[in-house]
Order: C-alpha cells, then sequence, then structure tokens
C-alpha cells in the first residue's frame, strides 16, 4: 500500500501493517513494531455509550464515521468522523474548510508527492475576511475572496455556509465527466496548489507566487532590509562546477520542505537560492555564482531588482523637488518679508504725507515726532511679558490692551492692534494722527507707537484707577468719590472737550464719549480717551454727514443715530448723558418707573418736571453735597445738553460758564430717547457697541448703518 499520514496524530504508515480497530478504549490502529496509533477514545467523551455498541461506517462520501446510540435518550451519536480531520485532500459536500463548533478544519500539504508527513503549507478558510488562504507557517503566500475565480472551467461550485455555529466553505461537481465520477477530489500539493485529484488540474496556484507578485492572489513577501521591492525567486540551471566563487559555500539541510527552505532563504541576507530538486531537504546558495552556467541542476535563486537606478533617479528627483520647494518658499519669506516692510514704509509715509498729519515729517529724520517715542517689537514685547494673560487690562473691537513695564522702569498702557483687522487699522492710524497733536491735561497722552510686520501697537500713559465707570457704577468704590470730586470731574471733562471743539489746532469731535472712556489718574483726575472714532471738522461746519454709524447707543444725540449727521452737539449729547450717570450713580439704560417705563434720560426729566429733580441724586452723597444748588444745576445742565434738537444744546463754553455760576440757564425741553426701550437700530448686523474699560484706555466697535 501507499504511505498513509494521520493528521490526527501527523504519524505515518509506511507498511501494510496496520490494522484499523474498534474495542472498547475506541478506536485505534494496531500496526507492526511500534505502539498502537489511538483515533479516538472513549476517555475523551461525557456521553454514557455502550462500547459493544459502536459502529464504524464508511459512507458514499467517504467520510468514516465512528457512531453510537446514547443510553440516556436513545439518539445515535457520531464520536469520530474522518472528514472532522483532513489531511491534504477536499472532498465533496459534506466535507467543510472552516470552524464548525469550535474545531477548525483546514488542508495540510505533504512535505513532497511521495511523502505524507505535514508538510509546511497549508489551506484554510478565513471566516473573518471570508478568504480562501494558502499559509506558509503564519505567512499568507496567497488569497483569494471571489469564489468562482477558482474554477474558471465551471466544473465545480463553492458555497459559504456563515451561522452562529459555523463558517465554513464546501463544494460540489457542476458537470458529470469520466475524471470526475473516478475521482471528484480535490488534492492540495506541497507546492501550494490545489488540483484536480484526477486530471491535476490547477484550482489554485499559489506555487507562481515569487515573493514579488500580487498577481492572481499571489502576496509580496516582506523580508529584511536587503530585499528590495521587486527581488523575486525564479528557476535557474546552474552547473554545480561554476556555481561557486573561491569563498562560496554550500550547505545542506534534510529536514526541511522546499517552502520552508525559500522562506528561511528570503530572510536571511547571505542566501542566494535554493535546491528545488530534492526530494527531502535542500541546498542553501551562499556564494556569487554564474547566471551564465547552463544544463545543470534547478535552483530557486533570488533574483534581484536590477531597476536599482531608477530607484536612485526617483530619489533624485525628489531631492531635487525637495531642494526646489525649499527654494521657492525661502523666496516666497524673502518677499513676505520685504511685503512687509514696504507696507510699514507705506503706512508712516501715509502719515508722513497725510494732510491731517503734516507735522509729523519729523519721522522722517529721527526717532521722535512730537515728543512719540517710535518702538520696536523688541522692546514692547518683553516688557508685556510676552502679552501674557496676567498683563491684560481689557479687550475689544480695537484689539487688546496690555499693562506693560519699559526697560527704564515707565509703566506704560500698550494698545495692540488685532492682526488682519482692516477696521482697527483706520483706528490706529486716526489715533495716532489726531492724539499726537493733542496736549491737554485732561486728554490721555500718548507717549509713541510701533509698527513693526503684523504688529500695530500704540503706548500710552498708565493710568491705575483705570475708568470712571468702574468707580461711578461700582456700589462701593462711588462711595469714595464725594461731590466735590465727582464736580470736578464734570468740570475736567467739560474742560477737555471745549479744547477740543474750539482751543486744538484740529478742531476735532470724538463721537465716543461715555464714562468706560474717561479714564482717571492717580489724583482722580479725568482724561477723555479713545480717540479711533474721533474726527477733524471745520470751524464753519454746521454738521456733518457719515454713512457709518460709530460709538455706542443710549449716548449717540438722536440726529447721529437716526440720520448719520454729527457736530460738535453730538458730544454735547454725550457729555450731558455722562453728567446725569456721574450724579445719579445710575447707568443710562437703567430701568426707571414712573408712569411708564424710562430710561435715566427720562426718568431725570420726569423729576425735573415735577419739581423732585433732587431725587436724582445718588444717595451716597446726602451727607457730602451740602451744595445742593450745584447738583441741581448739574441735572438741569445735563437736560440742556440731551436736548432733541442740536439747536437748543449749550456749546461746551456755555457750559463752562454755567458749571463756574456766570451764565443763567434756560428752561429745558422734552429730550430725546426717554423710554426705557431703545428705538435706534441701524442696518448693520450688530446693535449695541460694548465698551470694554481697561487702565489706561478703552476701545469702541463700529457698527455699520
Amino acid at each position: 500500500m501507499e504511505p498513509l499520514a494521520l493528521a490526527s496524530t501527523n504519524k505515518i504508515m509506511v507498511d501494510d501493517s496496520g490494522v484499523l480497530i474498534v474495542d472498547d478504549t475506541g478506536l485505534k490502529i494496531n500496526r507492526t513494531g511500534g505502539n498502537p496509533i489511538q483515533l479516538f477514545s472513549l476517555q475523551s467523551t461525557s456521553i454514557t455509550i455502550n462500547s459493544s455498541d459502536m459502529m464504524l461506517l464508511l459512507h458514499n462520501s467517504g467520510n468514516l464515521v465512528l457512531q453510537c446510540t446514547d443510553i440516556e435518550n436513545g439518539e445515535n451519536v457520531v464520536l469520530w468522523q474522518s472528514f472532522d480531520h483532513p489531511t491534504d485532500t477536499f472532498l465533496p459536500e459534506p466535507m467543510k474548510l472552516g470552524v464548525s463548533h469550535g474545531r477548525r478544519m483546514s488542508l495540510t500539504s505533504w512535505l513532497t508527492d511521495s511523502i505524507p508527513a505535514s508538510g509546511s503549507l497549508t489551506l484554510e478558510w478565513d471566516p473573518v475576511g471570508n478568504l480562501l488562504v494558502v499559509l506558509l507557517r503564519e505567512r499568507v503566500l496567497w488569497s483569494t475572496g471571489d469564489m468562482l475565480s477558482l474554477d474558471p472551467n465551471q466544473i465545480y461550485n463553492f458555497t459559504y455556509v456563515s451561522s452562529p455555529d459555523e463558517q465554513y466553505l464546501y463544494y460540489t461537481t457542476v458537470i458529470s465527466q469520466l475524471a470526475l465520477e473516478e475521482n471528484p477530489r480535490l488534492l492540495f500539493r506541497h507546492n501550494g496548489n490545489l488540483v484536480h485529484g484526477g486530471s491535476r488540474l490547477n484550482i489554485i496556484s499559489s506555487n507562481t507566487c515569487d515573493g514579488n507578485s500580487t498577481e492572481k492572489g499571489c502576496k509580496r513577501w516582506e523580508g529584511p532590509k536587503c530585499r528590495n521591492k521587486g527581488d523575486k525567486y525564479g528557476l535557474r540551471s546552474i552547473t554545480p562546477a561554476n556555481l561557486f566563487s573561491t569563498n562560496g559555500t554550500l550547505r545542506g539541510n534534510f529536514s526541511l520542505s522546499i517552502n520552508d527552505c525559500k522562506d528561511i532563504c528570503w530572510n536571511d541576507c547571505h542566501c542566494l537560492g535554493v535546491n528545488a530538486d530534492r526530494e527531502l531537504g535542500c541546498e542553501f546558495l551562499t556564494g556569487p555564482y554564474d547566471e551564465g552556467a547552463l544544463d545543470g541542476v534547478s535552483y530557486h535563486v533570488i533574483i534581484r531588482n536590477r531597476s536599482m537606478s531608477k530607484t536612485w533617479i526617483w530619489i533624485l528627483i525628489s531631492i531635487a523637488m525637495a531642494l526646489t520647494i525649499i527654494v521657492l518658499l525661502s523666496i516666497l519669506f524673502y518677499l513676505r518679508r520685504r511685503s512687509r516692510a514696504r507696507m510699514e514704509e507705506k503706512f508712516l509715509l501715509d502719515l508722513m504725507t497725510s494732510e491731517d498729519a503734516s507735522d509729523t515729517r519729523e519721522l522722517q529724520t529721527g526717532s521722535k515726532c512730537h515728543n512719540l517715542n517710535i518702538y520696536t517689537a523688541e522692546v514692547i514685547v518683553p516688557a508685556t511679558n510676552g502679552f501674557s494673560v496676567e498683563n491684560l487690562l481689557g479687550k475689544g473691537g480695537f484689539g487688546s490692551v496690555f499693562k506693560g513695564t519699559l526697560r527704564d522702569g515707565l509703566e506704560v498702557a500698550i494698545k495692540r492692534l488685532s492682526r488682519g483687522s482692516t477696521q482697527g487699522l483706520v483706528e490706529f492710524k486716526n489715533e495716532l494722527i489726531l492724539i499726537a497733536k493733542l496736549q491737554h491735561t485732561n486728554l490721555v497722552r500718548l507717549l509713541g507707537f510701533c509698527v513693526q510686520g503684523d504688529e500695530k501697537m500704540l503706548v500710552y500713559e498708565y493710568l491705575p484707577n483705570k475708568s470712571l465707570d468702574s468707580f461711578i457704577f461700582d456700589e462701593s468704590k462711588r462711595k469714595l468719590m464725594d461731590w466735590d470730586k465727582r464736580f470736578s470731574i464734570i468740570e475736567g471733562i467739560a474742560q477737555g472737550l471745549l479744547y477740543l471743539h474750539k482751543f486744538s489746532r484740529l478742531r476735532i469731535i470724538h463721537r465716543d464719549l461715555k464714562l468706560s472712556n474717561i479714564l482717571l489718574d492717580q489724583n482722580l483726575n479725568p482724561k477723555i480717551s479713545d480717540f479711533g472714532m474721533a474726527r477733524i471738522y471745520k470751524t464753519n461746519e454746521a454738521g456733518t454727514n457719515t454713512n457709518r454709524i460709530v460709538g455706542t447707543y443710549g449716548y449717540m444725540s438722536p440726529e447721529y443715530a437716526m440720520d448719520g449727521v454729527f457736530s460738535e452737539k453730538s458730544d454735547v449729547y454725550s457729555f450731558g448723558v455722562m453728567m446725569l450717570e456721574v450724579v445719579s450713580g445710575r447707568k443710562n439704560n437703567s430701568h426707571f418707573e414712573f408712569d411708564r417705563p424710562l430710561n435715566l434720560v427720562g426718568y431725570a426729566w420726569e423729576l425735573w418736571k415735577h419739581g423732585a429733580a433732587l431725587e436724582l441724586m445718588d444717595p451716597s452723597l446726602s451727607d457730602s453735597c451740602p451744595k445742593q444748588y450745584q447738583v441741581l444745576r448739574c441735572i438741569t445742565l445735563g437736560l440742556l445738553c440731551v436736548e432733541d434738537s442740536p439747536l437748543d444744546r449749550p456749546m461746551m463754553s456755555d457750559v463752562i460758564s454755567v458749571l463756574n455760576g456766570e451764565m443763567q440757564l434756560p428752561l429745558p425741553k422734552q429730550p430725546a430717547f426717554t423710554t426705557g426701550r431703545r428705538i435706534v437700530e441701524t442696518d448693520g448686523g450688530d446693535r449695541e457697541m460694548e465698551n470694554n474699560s481697561v487702565n489706561g484706555l478703552t476701545m469702541s466697535t463700529m457698527d455699520a448703518r
């Protein structure tokens, strides 16, 4: 008989002495010159059976089945069947490849065509990927997921079954022919091919996988770094006499299959090939060989990829492209730096050539203009500790404001333009041009500026007491301000406005007066700040129209909020609102009830109209205000300043005269915007422009009509 391999034991029967026996121990094979081979033991089952009742049946499918009757329920039970232990042969249904009730069934090749010992290749069904795979030990050599591609001649029909307990593949024959009727089995050969047992027709040809190809289901072999992409196995006829150089070696291994040896050679950088003609074992080539030698022994040699020059070409091209990109980026960076420098030059040139900045040409020749310092970012950044959060004083539409300490110890407030802010740039230029020419004790003092790269910054004197609103609207702080201090602050604001409207060279309308833009020095003296919205006007102008409304609702005059017309009387209106806030300690948008909802202006008007104007006074002033006539004068003056018509409002020079008691007050008329709801809206998306008070600065956001 031919040699027989037993998959369950991996033992070989090489003669005809074997006898298959069923006895009270189970199923086994007795043989001459060796111990019995136990195929099934009754001790391995928990079923209660009568050993004399066991039967061994050979089904027409080729399945050898050991079965018996379960004594407890009288049912026939399969104890063992050969289809659960396949070797190298795949038979039609009901034989399966896959997983069934926890048992894995796969085909294992013989060592060679004539030696039935288990080889190194297995064919199994992968239930996860729904793939048939050929494995060399743990390495996937070949796989496919298309069952139709397995059999282009359509002789077999492959079917995949999946259930909670089973995932397997089986096949049936589609056509009937003599070869199939005689031998319908599929045989998994030692070279990795699955063939029809009778005709040797290949169903799977994994022997064509050479380590590099990925066609027809082949997988590329991964290996050490010495194996380049494109290296593969090929057959060469080599004459042993011309095989090696003087330092070459030849060694043999007679315990491995050719596939094992190919795998070992692939992972050994010194190996050049293996002998493919050995029945058992193989020879490894480890020295240089003569590829021109013919009519010798056939070897599987590793053919190195000779297109390495192309690889180097691609490497050189990649390096050249990388260098080109670096050069281009460097050029772009340089051009961007040049562009920024030119933008800085243009920005400064605009300042120097502007009709509103004719006196700033000192920038061309020195580091100062109008006593303004030109700072660099190298000075500003460390002064603010890198614009740290701890130094942040506030934020607004312009950008952020930081406290800084210069190298000489001077404390400053630094207004930093938000990067990419076009509107902020307009405010920056406007404030720099205007405030550089304004010198008054009641105006915040600009120390210098910085224009460098993306950075645009204004440097102001640092005022430690922040803004007026932080005192007036704070329950505890406003008690620190008695009436004399508040009246002094009102006078100081009025003097600053009079300077802007009449005595400064530029005649300026501020357009964004409010308590948060009135800063206080260490002695609580007021200083008007934030000239980003300010506009220059001519003395003979009755009013100027703008298509952009800027400022804060509640402080805007009606003609400006509704029609965009502004004049110095617009600032007078804002001053009147501020004066009522200082007297009352309440915000203009506070809610009051009289006979209808009212804001602060409306509430003051109703109290004045009913002869109870002094009820508007901040209760905290009751003990510090013997001069109630001054309080009443300020309330009346405030109502005159918020008249609906600009013609009815006083000039700032008249306001100073009234405050000094040098001029009698006319009777006020009903002011505008007295209801508790806002009646002014613009066409823009934002409504109220919020202002953030900071130590030394405030900022306003523009709003389009």
